[in-house]
């Protein structure tokens, strides 16, 4: 049977203090903080970072990519395409978009699973809402990624689907029409007495099929974006209590898309071999997995784990959040509006654009980023080979910071970084406090979107500081 061979959760550097909305609108807010994607931050840039991840070390790269989001970057235009270029996956791989909803993430994580060939599911969401309103308070940004297959000996399962039920109804609890910024929802008693009846039966059949009672679960995780419905199914149960996971709304705030994922990874980075772990996802119905965690998951485990993410971070005001999301307006600088990449050159640039795929000289060693034809350094014509340098770390020659560049989260801090092993590359840094960068500083490259401009995302890599 099909399993998880590895995985990746991506939790954004930036964090909104509950509290920071409460004093701008005079109204509680709760407690703890969300986590914020930057403003060069989309589902579709999270993605690749989850992804990045979760195939690192893998010998065995994915033959499919499924991406999942409900709030996708581009409609009539396919998302997954933009992640498969950036992870550098070879043109036979397939990628596709189930976006749309909350529940196409259990969609792609299950037809990874039942997929004949090795498959990455990307799970990924931003979440947002009026200000004021509780999908903006309760909300959160993240990204998870899963290579599932049947796995071998060079990678092995880490952990395998014994039992899986769903249970269907057409309802209108939350919706939102092309277009609008922000969900609706319905009176939270209805959410609660839809939800509640499918989960049990959901949860009765896949406990069933398990042949598992509910105290023999080692690990209980219910996700969805009704808070009330979850907390009712949880404690309902009849599990152990020390078994019902943490739904990380203190820290992350509810991620929608990924959060089932999410949560999921955050229990395989602790869980020990041969436990069961039931994950219940109410979205539009409800979705039920058992999985059996295999002897193979405490070597292979993710490497940042969920909780390390969490750890970390930086505080962003709730005027730069609004901003952010477009809901405050601001006056840009001083300088002509970005225009938006056209679409010939990037084509034909997709390996440096998309993959940051530079060229090393074949006659003397040295590295182009760019990729070149010429050497720069001895002038051989066309001796180039190309060299991907996406998960290549840097460290800063020199930098500027930029008070007038187009931005929305001015400064920009520009800078000339050096990679191991040669190259050198001038390019803006993300995820920084611009009084605290230094010369000498360690960073890596991320994927980010720099700008939108007439309906056009332009994206391309940047550089953060290793953490």
């Amino acid at each position: 049977m099909n399993g998880i061979l590895s995985y990746a959760a991506y939790v954004p550097f930036w964090r909104l203090d509950r509290k920071a909305i409460g004093d701008a609108l005079g109204a509680s807010a709760g407690k703890g903080t969300r986590a914020v994607a930057s403003h060069d931050e989309d589902t579709t840039s999270m993605g690749v970072e989850a992804g990045r991840a979760a195939l690192r070390g893998v010998t065995t790269g994915p033959e499919a990519l499924y991406f999942a989001t409900a709030v996708p970057g581009y409609l009539d235009k396919t998302n997954a395409t933009a992640i498969h270029a950036a992870l550098a996956l070879p043109g036979s791989a397939m990628a596709v978009d189930m976006v749309g909803s909350i529940r196409s993430g259990v969609g792609a994580l299950r037809a990874a699973l039942d997929a004949p060939r090795p498959t990455l599911a990307v799970l990924s969401d931003v979440r947002t809402g009026l200000p004021g309103g509780g999908d903006e308070r309760d909300g959160g940004d993240a990204a998870v990624a899963f290579l599932c297959g049947p796995g071998d000996a060079g990678v092995p399962v880490l952990a395998e689907p014994v039992a899986w039920a769903s249970a269907t109804a057409e309802f209108l609890e939350r919706w939102r029409v092309p277009g609008e910024p922000a969900s609706r929802q319905w009176e939270e008693r209805f959410g609660e007495h839809a939800y509640v009846p499918l989960a049990q039966a959901a949860i009765t059949e896949g406990l069933t099929r398990a042949g598992v009672a509910p105290g023999g679960l080692h690990r209980v995780i219910v996700a969805g974006p009704h808070g009330r419905a979850n907390k009712r199914v949880a404690g309902g149960l009849g599990a152990k209590p020390d078994a019902i996971a943490d739904d990380l709304a203190g820290s992350t705030g509810n991620t929608g898309t990924a959060h089932a994922g999410l949560m999921l990874a955050d229990a395989l980075d602790t869980a020990a071999p041969d436990q069961l772990i039931l994950v219940v996802s109410l979205a539009d119905g409800c979705d039920v997995t058992i999985w059996k965690t295999t002897a193979a998951l405490a070597s292979r485990r993710a490497a940042k784990p969920v909780s390390s993410q969490l750890a970390g971070g930086g505080k962003v005001s709730y005027a730069t959040f609004l901003t952010w999301r477009g809901f405050l307006d601001r006056e840009p600088p001083r300088r002509p509006d970005p225009e938006p990449p056209a679409a010939p050159p990037s084509f034909r640039a997709e390996d440096w654009k998309f993959g940051f795929t530079g060229s090393r000289c074949e006659a003397c060693g040295a590295r182009h980023l760019p990729p070149q034809r010429v050497c720069v350094k001895c002038h051989a014509i066309d001796r180039m080979k190309p060299e991907r340098l996406a998960d290549v770390p840097a460290t800063i020659a020199t930098f500027t910071v930029d008070r007038l560049a187009y931005s929305l989260s001015p400064p920009v801090v520009a800078a000339v970084i050096d990679f191991e092993g040669g190259g050198r590359y001038q390019c803006e840094l993300t995820d920084v406090d611009p009084a605290a960068v230094q010369i000498g500083d360690r960073v890596e490259m991320t994927f980010r979107r720099l700008y939108t401009a007439n309906g056009v995302h332009n994206y391309f890599w940047k550089a953060r500081p290793i953490r």
